[in-house]
């Protein structure tokens, strides 16, 4: 996709759960880089007080196949059984539009088909944790999760580091204060191209 002056630019994260991708996204959201979550679209109900194209574009299972069957979404994922989450493809050209740089807060599988989309327009991220034992502790630490459940999530962060080396850029969330020097100095060098 061609860059017009003026146009956003597009960071792509991905990483196991308990990586620390959220805690350094916040961190770049406060650092003064014009930086806008995109609204994904999901087929679940409002939950509270969230409303439709602030916290989430809600759709019907209906209205979101057929998102899906007219390409318009970026990436996509069904959780279950007729409850999908994804990107549209219009809010997130609009954003860019408008000069915002975008993040996408996506799984493996998402940052690769929204990369062979944007090209040089996107810098995928990829921030690995230092080891799968430093994971399990994270995890373990957080007291949030059954044992079987980080199980699982453990299982699944062995399955998605085995695509870190597809990102262009991979940041090892080791000691945060790095990382967070780390991730700001490889989106300023990209923001400024």
């Amino acid at each position: 996709m061609e860059t017009t002056p003026g146009m956003g630019k597009l960071l792509i994260f991905s990483a196991p759960s308990g990586s620390g991708k959220s805690t350094l996204i916040n961190y770049l959201m406060e650092q003064g880089l014009n930086l806008h979550f995109s609204i994904s679209a999901t087929s679940r109900p409002p939950r509270g007080e969230e409303k439709h194209g602030v916290e989430y574009f809600f759709l019907s299972p209906g209205e979101f196949k057929q998102r899906i069957d007219n390409g318009e979404l970026l990436e996509y994922v069904e959780v279950y059984e007729g409850r999908y989450y994804g990107t549209l493809k219009a809010q997130v050209d609009e954003q860019l539009a408008r000069g915002e740089n975008v993040v996408c807060d996506v799984d493996v599988l998402g940052a690769e088909q929204i990369k062979a989309i944007y090209g040089d327009r996107a810098l995928s991220v990829f921030v690995q944790p230092p080891s799968v034992e430093a994971l399990r502790e994270r995890l373990t630490g957080r007291a949030t999760d059954a044992p079987e459940v980080i199980e699982q999530r453990i299982a699944r962060a062995e399955y998605e580091l085995t695509f870190a080396s597809k990102f262009d850029t991979v940041v090892i969330n080791d000691d945060l204060a790095t990382a967070q020097q780390d991730v700001l100095r490889k989106v300023k060098d990209f923001l400024q191209q």
